[in-house]
């Protein structure tokens, strides 16, 4: 899509100081609504799944969302330079809010994915022009300060999300872990709505709508070919997988001949950039099957509550801005390929705790591999990202940082498909009928002779998907090893 007259959106020149605390804050709690949902659906979607039944489209609830959020990334960002960033911003909170309540009154598995695309459409607005109106709003020198703000919301949400997702799902509803995002989301749509400010001016821009489309029908081709497989469904199978590589042939063609493509290939000859963002993707796949699998395991196979699966993967949430915090005071002083590698290190190393994860041990141990984990990624992604950002010059470092947010939300797509598609093969594979039975055990978790079948074979399906968490961390671990050395600070 293209246009002859539209929009460059620049903030105030000199936005007054009295206003920006404001803005700041509808973006904090923008990014509070986005965070906690992570964690607090996480924690609820067992009980969820054992209600609607379905269990074999389990990943998909998760899948969706990162598939809208991913494929409209890059289209919101520039249609924030058309029309604005406080339009794009109410428009993506809107949609999101209309999402969530819409999943609140989900009928059915495939109703509640269906919702779940619309929260994760508007993710996509939200997440990346929030970001951009902060370094609209901030000079450099008081953006980093402003970036520890911002973790620290991630922080608290790590805590907040699964004693909310725990208590909520013991006591009321389980609709309420999506309906709590509407008075967040109208305080931070009315915080923008009244102090963000903006002037425009005009200038050529193209939105490659055509490539976004070609990205979503080839990787949601790809969920469902993968999906299938999991199943044994091989007619379905072979067709999505032919659907897929038509569109992602038609997708490469589009974006060589787009104005201004959702990928530039071109940014990707730098090596280092090639090798980081590779190195992210599996990164995501790792972290998004920890995310979606461990809380199944720790309440359907270990028999804890929610609060106590949720509270295991805080343990992850909560060691990735600490370690964020000090790797980013130490890239002088060790260098940041260093500090990547050793962030890629302790990924396999906190996988090692699901893969040696059993009934009868203690969830202290899921914990304290999701705190390395944790630890690893917050090395990993802050070192990852300045590396980028220092690996080309001012003009290619918007398009390069958003390679790098593309890389790991489309490998966090790609992690709960592939991680999903396994649990449903071994759960199709020699345990017929146990899918009602373990739809049951997600509910009630019964102690009788078939629920104790029921959950070997669930125990066993989940045992093979942390063997895959390893394998992928591990893979992360091989890629960090072709990042190239980047000297701290060469470009800024």
């Amino acid at each position: 899509m293209t246009t002859d007259t539209t929009y460059e959106t620049i903030a105030d020149p000199a936005p007054p100081t009295v206003r920006r605390p404001f803005v700041l804050a509808a973006v904090m709690a923008a990014s509070f609504m986005i965070a906690i949902e992570a964690t607090i659906v996480s924690t609820a979607m067992p009980q969820i799944a054992g209600q609607l039944g379905n269990l074999q489209l389990y990943s998909w609830v998760f899948s969706s969302f990162l598939l809208a959020q991913t494929a409209t990334t890059v289209v919101f960002g520039k249609l924030a330079d058309l029309y604005g960033r406080r339009s794009v911003l109410l428009v993506g909170i809107a949609i999101f809010l209309v999402g969530s309540v819409l999943c609140g009154f989900a009928w059915s598995m495939p109703a509640l994915i269906a919702f779940r695309l619309i929260q994760g459409l508007g993710a996509g607005a939200i997440q990346p022009v929030s970001m951009t109106v902060i370094g609209d709003l901030y000079p450099a020198h008081e953006r980093g300060k402003v970036q520890g703000w911002l973790a620290s919301v991630w922080g608290v949400s790590s805590v907040i999300g699964p004693l909310a997702g725990g208590l909520i799902i013991q006591h009321v509803s389980w609709a309420w872990i999506f309906w709590i995002n509407v008075p967040i989301g109208i305080a931070a749509a009315a915080g923008f709505f009244f102090f963000l400010r903006e002037t425009v001016s005009t200038q050529e821009r193209s939105v490659d709508v055509a490539g976004a489309g070609l990205f979503t029908v080839a990787v949601a081709s790809l969920m469902v070919a993968l999906t299938e497989a999991g199943a044994g469904a091989t007619s379905v199978t072979l067709a999505a997988g032919l659907v897929c590589v038509v569109a992602a042939v038609l997708f490469v063609l589009q974006e060589r001949r787009a104005r201004d493509p959702m990928i530039a290939f071109a940014l990707w000859a730098h090596r280092s950039l090639a090798a980081t963002n590779a190195a992210t993707l599996f990164s995501g796949m790792a972290v998004i099957g920890l995310t979606t699998f461990l809380p199944m395991y720790v309440q359907a196979v270990m028999g804890r509550s929610p609060l106590v699966a949720g509270f295991m993967l805080t343990a992850m949430v909560l060691g990735w801005p600490i370690a964020a915090t000090l790797g980013a005071r130490n890239f002088g002083r060790f260098g940041l390929r260093p500090i990547l590698i050793a962030g890629a290190t302790l990924l396999p190393l906190g996988a090692i705790a699901f893969v040696v994860l059993s009934p009868t041990m203690s969830p202290l141990v899921a914990g304290l591999g999701s705190l390395v984990m944790g630890f690893g990624m917050g090395f990993f992604s802050t070192a990852a990202i300045v590396l980028i950002q220092d690996s080309v010059g001012w003009a290619e470092r918007g398009a390069a940082t958003a390679s790098n947010m593309f890389a790991r939300n489309l490998g966090s797509t790609l992690g709960a498909t592939v991680l999903g598609a396994i649990l449903n093969a071994s759960l199709a594979r020699g345990h017929a009928g146990s899918l009602d039975q373990i739809q049951q055990l997600l509910v009630r978790h019964g102690s009788t002779v078939d629920s104790l079948a029921s959950r070997a074979a669930l125990a066993h399906g989940l045992h093979l998907t942390f063997w895959g968490v390893f394998l992928i961390a591990a893979t992360t671990l091989a890629l960090s090893v072709f990042v190239p050395r980047v000297v701290f600070g060469q470009k800024s």
